[in-house]
């Protein structure tokens, strides 16, 4: 039996360490590689895989929501390739999908294939799809529940995580977002409007099209040119408020609580 396998990560390096993984298995044909879940939803559909290795965060649009758009009746075996926190990885757990936690080794990589192996052989379709369902569904209502408590961080071949509460304010840097932290920074690649919209509106506040920032780090606001307003964040950064921005901060003043 030949496995029809495709890696889906939005970095290059990690699609390549998949790759090399696989690349002395017979059982295993790579049908493709995808970069984001756009084109990983449409390769789940069109390629037709047996098994993928799917990354969990991606910007714009994520693991689950990739599946979500494939949009296929019969799924295939999902192995996710996750940094992501406790509430995800035991969701994985309790629906007996396998996920890969980054940096993850060889032993663990051939343990995860011949797990999915196994699924392939003697597991019906129908039990594969209901996992998949149930994860999808439990994940879902996690995410809406609440907000980001964590932001993952991949720099120099390792991941670590940041609690939201440390960042001061975050800066976009192109297709990417810079967190500053005290004294250090960290890019992660994100949208400023996607990481927006994950972020506990109580806590960051967008002053600029570029930046927000964490309210509880605000230790003065002072008027500057045409209506705009100077930050001082508690770090000794300065941010500067946008036009279009400015009537939130006003109205973070009038209602500091």
């Amino acid at each position: 039996m030949t496995i029809r396998a495709l890696i889906v990560d939005d970095e290059p390096l990690a699609r390549e360490k998949i790759r090399t993984l696989l690349a002395d298995d017979d059982d295993v044909q790579i049908v493709g590689e995808c970069g984001d879940g756009r084109s990983a939803a449409r390769a789940i559909r069109e390629s037709d895989p047996d098994l993928v290795f799917l990354d969990v965060q991606m910007p714009e649009m994520d693991g689950f929501a990739t599946l979500e758009a494939a949009d296929r009746e019969d799924m295939p075996v999902i192995v996710f390739v996750t940094a992501y926190d406790q509430y995800a990885l035991k969701a994985f757990d309790v629906h007996a999908l396998d996920y890969l936690l980054k940096p993850f080794d060889r032993d663990r990589f051939q343990a995860a294939l011949e797990r999915a192996k196994r699924r392939l052989r003697d597991d019906g379709a129908d039990a594969t799809d209901d996992r998949i369902l149930k994860l999808l569904r439990e994940f879902k209502q996690t995410r809406e529940s609440g907000w980001l408590e964590r932001l993952v961080v991949k720099a120099r071949g390792r991941v670590f995580f940041v609690p939201v509460e440390q960042v001061d304010w975050i800066e976009a840097a192109g297709n990417y977002v810079q967190l500053h932290v005290g004294d250090e920074s960290h890019l992660i690649r994100s949208t400023m409007k996607g990481l927006e919209e994950k972020l506990d509106p109580s806590r960051f506040i967008r002053v600029h099209r570029s930046a927000m920032v964490n309210i509880s780090r605000i230790k003065e606001i002072q008027p500057w040119f045409n209506g705009e307003y100077t930050i001082t964040l508690e770090s000794g950064a300065n941010v500067t408020t946008g036009q279009s921005h400015r009537e939130t901060l006003r109205s973070l003043m009038e209602n500091p609580a």
